[in-house]
């Protein structure tokens, strides 16, 4: 039957207000499929989607406001038309998950989540405790969507994971874990297009943002990063066959206290890759450990310790522009590019990077880079 629905969308990253959206749609809500609070809903989700998947008009999955238990759940289209999932409630994952994802949704045209709830990992249980590739949400191959308003919380590894997407957007969300919480990625995105990420707050023991290889045409704006390791495009040039990473815009975005800002990573003497026309614009730092940085040697824990040679990582067509505040130490500016392939056309304008020692630098190796306007701390 059709049904009139009223949801609530959040609206901002500090509070919330109750929109009252008329659609003409089938509603599959939970509790008519036997969910209830405080028990586990796993099945009762499935049953709804698939009805609301074979639904030949929009068809909305409401889970209403309260707690639930929900285990692993993989649901693939296609859709016969729009399939929205209406979050008001708390999901928590079970302690133990299985396999590298809590959900994954995959192959569907036209997909949204929306609402004021909750995907509560439970990592908080096993942190410092054990290890666990399991992602909170994973997005295969969607197209034409949307993630608004929701709340992931304490993940187990990566909160989001993006992969073959194309036109999805996500905005007003919040995503969130512990500062030393491990591999805790907000949104990570690869080999994918027209990817958004707008007006979301994100606070994790990793890359708020990170960029894989095979991305194309990303726009991030309006979001606020800390803690965290910042925005990453990288790290790239590890694998074989990695596609390139073009058209990445990363504007009017704010650091609070993360271990990078904006930042390029690259390993040395391994695969090659291609990254350009990536720009970040109208960034505010507050003290932020290395602001800018290209780091064309990176290698964690020590991992390619055999590599000797530079990285095979081109990296040519990026702006640094009005980007403006303070420095925990002194590394204002690192751009460490390939000397193998140095970095081309770079562009820095209006930086403006203080720190309390009075001692802010800029360190430029294997790059010229076009400079105009202010430029504090000098040294490139």
């Amino acid at each position: 039957m059709a049904a009139t629905i009223r949801f609530c969308l959040l609206v901002s990253l500090f509070a919330s207000i109750t929109l009252t959206t008329t659609v003409q749609a089938h509603v599959f809500d939970v509790t008519k499929y036997g969910g209830s609070p405080n028990s586990d809903i796993t099945q009762a989700f499935l049953k709804a989607f698939a009805d609301a998947c074979a639904s030949p008009i929009a068809a909305f999955v409401v889970i209403p406001d309260g707690t639930y238990q929900i285990g692993v759940v993989n649901v693939k289209g296609p859709c016969k038309a729009p399939v929205e999932i209406q979050l008001q409630g708390i999901l928590k994952a079970p302690v133990n998950t299985p396999g590298d994802a809590w959900f994954t949704f995959g192959y569907i045209d036209h997909f949204s989540i929306t609402g004021c709830g909750t995907f509560d990992g439970m990592g908080s249980a096993i942190y410092g405790k054990s290890k666990s590739k399991t992602v909170n949400i994973r997005f295969n191959y969607i197209t034409n969507g949307k993630v608004e308003g929701i709340t992931s919380k304490d993940s187990k590894q990566f909160h989001i994971n993006v992969l073959g997407c194309k036109n999805l957007i996500f905005c007003k969300m919040t995503i969130i874990a512990p500062a030393d919480s491990p591999n805790t990625d907000g949104i990570h995105i690869g080999r994918s297009s027209d990817i958004q990420v707008l007006d979301t707050k994100i606070a994790t023991g990793d890359d708020c943002i990170s960029i894989g290889d095979g991305l194309q045409h990303l726009t991030v704006e309006r979001v606020t990063c800390g803690p965290g390791h910042g925005i990453s495009v990288g790290s790239l040039g590890r694998y074989p066959n990695e596609a390139p990473v073009q058209g990445i815009w990363v504007r009017q975005c704010t650091f609070k206290g993360t271990d990078n800002g904006v930042r390029i990573k690259s390993w040395p003497d391994m695969e090659p890759c291609e990254v350009s026309d990536v720009h970040f614009d109208d960034i505010t730092m507050d003290n932020v450990c290395n602001p800018i940085i290209i780091d064309q040697v990176y290698c964690p824990s020590n991992e390619c310790k055999s590599k000797k040679g530079p990285s095979k990582v081109t990296i040519r067509d990026v702006s640094f522009k009005n980007i403006k505040g303070t420095v925990r130490g002194d590394d204002a500016i690192m751009i460490s590019c390939s000397p193998a392939h140095p970095c081309a056309n770079l562009c820095m304008s209006n930086i403006d990077l203080t720190s309390p020692t009075g001692k802010a630098k800029a360190t430029c190796l294997n790059v010229k880079p076009i400079i105009t306007g202010t430029m504090n701390p000098a040294g490139c």
